[in-house]
């Protein structure tokens, strides 16, 4: 009897520690369709048991969902439940794995493992950049397509979300802290070293490895000799010692000189196509790092801050430089436009705010309180009440906030609660016809985020309160960015995630994983589809908020990328970044 009706098994193929693999004909196609169908057999057979294995097995196939995307790793086509039983369906793939390839062809030759390192470290930095370990790198799960000879990485059994770890793999080739369940990403590194020489030598990795010396061997065995180049690059692939080993995959295609590409999806989606229009490069010196940007209200004026202490204001249609303003004494690290667009606001290291006329470029005034650097500025988006001027808000490392009345120039209220520093602020999109609350997110080394309520406000007593602490990261969040619609906040952080948040009830709604590093800023395109984000990865990605789909990488900066800007039409983005550039990006369709 077929399964689910429709999947007639036809013979095993693999033999895994959690299960088999059949070879499989989907009789629902016509004609019917080779697949490969992955039956997963739980130890456990309690209740219990089958619930929590049933929890992991839908979250896996997924991911695993996600990952088929890519062209070099099997497509998932569907999953499913059957007496006790879990079944994952995927492409079949015809060709013969790498084991069988050493057995019936010889060893490899140095070109053919330069090959494999140039088709397999793109496909693990893609699986890294989803926060996924394979955990089960070798040859047998790397399989040579017959129709076009390119490498496809299978069986994602052992796979891991990151911060789950894990000690399954296949002994000969797993990592030191794999086998004791500390398994990270330079483990599949560790695997694909272990591969290489495995098919170099065609001998079994354990009688590659001299315990008594504790060193690896497999030099010895060679029938031809390999370049000094290679070796270093498999020496340094299989130090036991971590942090001796390459720590990513872009780290090992870096030194080979490997070039990073983005994979076409096997099913391409309508997403939005982004052009670099300009290059900025007026900040200038050693230490010219751009550390903010922001659009202008009329969608004409850039602003952008720098290690160099000084604040440039730009034509965005031209990228021409209209004033360089100086004044701070350190790094400007936050820059901010009123929702009039007259007044600029800055922070920087040297704990004060300066405000600024954009139609001149003269500095207003001085806002000094803070002990310590100012990190973010932000201006409520209108009115508060009738006839009083929007509010400054500034985040700073003195592990307060502090919110200021641009009229008088005075801090009307210091607000407390964060244990460690401060790093943004940001306030929601303000309806005052819609009963929309007044919020301002703050943001902590602390891990947290705070929401504090501002909608009622008396000006002699101006005390806001505290209306949620979201709590969901494992590191420092460094940014938040509330969606147009004021229903949603996005919070990126130390731990490489960006999560989002209902306001209403203050729980998190999904977590987007992707970046490899910390993410650093964020910004919702003005009809709130999407998410950008900003990442020391050095790229700026794009996510659909509807169903946290990641849709692009923007990947053109040289060094970390620390700031956004989104221009009010939604059609421009701004990206300020650590190799002292600031690029600006056009919408121009779709792809």
């Amino acid at each position: 009897m077929p399964l689910k009706e429709r999947y007639r098994l036809v013979k095993p193929i693999a033999q895994g520690r959690f299960g088999r693999t059949f070879l499989a004909v989907d009789e629902a196609q016509s004609p019917a369709s080779p697949c490969a169908i992955e039956q997963l057999q739980p130890q456990e057979q309690t209740p219990a048991a089958l619930t929590k294995c049933a929890e992991l097995f839908y979250r896996s196939a997924q991911r695993l969902e996600k990952l088929g995307k890519h062209p070099q790793i099997p497509a998932v086509l569907d999953y499913f439940t059957a007496a006790g039983n879990f079944y994952l369906v995927q492409e079949f793939i015809d060709g013969s794995n790498l084991a069988e390839a050493v057995e019936s062809e010889g060893v490899f030759k140095e070109s053919q493992i330069w090959q494999l390192l140039d088709e397999l470290l793109p496909i693990l930095q893609f699986i890294h950049s989803q926060q996924v370990i394979h955990g089960d790198i070798k040859p047998q799960n790397i399989i040579r397509r017959s129709s076009d000879d390119r490498f496809i990485l299978v069986d994602f059994s052992a796979a891991e979300a990151v911060n789950i770890g894990t000690s399954s793999g296949s002994a000969e080739y797993a990592a030191p802290e794999q086998a004791q369940g500390k398994a990270i990403f330079a483990s599949d590194l560790y695997s694909l070293g272990v591969t290489c020489i495995y098919l170099l030598t065609g001998i079994s990795p354990f009688n590659l490895f001299d315990v008594g010396n504790n060193c690896w061997v497999w030099r010895q065995y060679l029938t031809d000799n390999v370049s000094d180049r290679l070796s270093y690059i498999l020496d340094k692939l299989l130090q036991n010692t971590v942090n001796l080993r390459f720590q990513s995959a872009d780290e090992v295609m870096q030194t080979i000189g490997i070039q990073f590409k983005i994979p076409n999806p096997k099913s391409p989606i309508e997403n939005p196509a982004w052009r670099c229009i300009h290059t900025l490069t007026g900040h200038s010196g050693s230490s010219a790092c751009v550390n903010a940007v922001a659009i202008g209200p009329d969608g004409k004026i850039i602003a952008s801050g720098g290690d160099d202490k000084t604040v440039k204001l730009w034509n965005l249609e031209t990228g021409e430089l209209i004033f360089s303003l100086s004044g701070h004494s350190h790094f400007v690290k936050c820059v901010a436009f009123s929702p009039d667009g007259s007044i600029l606001a800055t922070g920087s290291d040297d704990r004060t705010i300066k405000l600024w006329h954009v139609s001149t470029g003269k500095e207003i005034a001085t806002l000094t309180g803070h002990s310590h650097a100012v990190k973010s500025l932000a201006f409520s988006p209108s009115h508060l009440t009738s006839g009083t001027p929007a509010l400054l808000a500034s985040a700073s490392w003195d592990k307060t906030i502090k919110l200021w009345d641009i009229n008088s120039k005075q801090a009307i209220c210091t607000l407390v609660g964060h244990q460690l520093q401060v790093t943004a602020v940001a306030f929601n999109p303000y309806n005052a016809t819609g009963g929309t609350p007044v919020l301002l997110a703050s943001t902590s080394f602390d891990r947290t985020v705070r929401l504090w309520d501002l909608t009622s406000v008396d000006r002699s007593e101006f005390c806001p309160q505290l209306r949620y602490t979201l709590a969901g990261h494992s590191w420092p969040v460094f940014t938040a960015a509330f969606s147009p619609q004021g229903n949603l906040l996005a919070t990126g952080s130390d731990d490489k995630t960006v999560k989002l948040w209902d306001l209403k009830t203050g729980r998190e709604i999904r977590t987007l994983a992707g970046h490899s590093w910390t993410v650093v800023a964020l910004a919702f395109s003005p009809d709130g589809e999407m998410l950008f984000s900003a990442s020391w990865d050095k790229t700026v990605k794009i996510w659909r908020v509807s169903s946290g789909e990641e849709i692009a990488t923007l990947a053109q900066h040289s060094d970390s990328v620390s700031a956004l800007a989104i221009s009010p039409y939604g059609n421009i983005l701004a990206s300020g970044s650590k190799d002292k550039t600031i690029k600006i990006w056009q919408l121009v369709g779709k792809f």
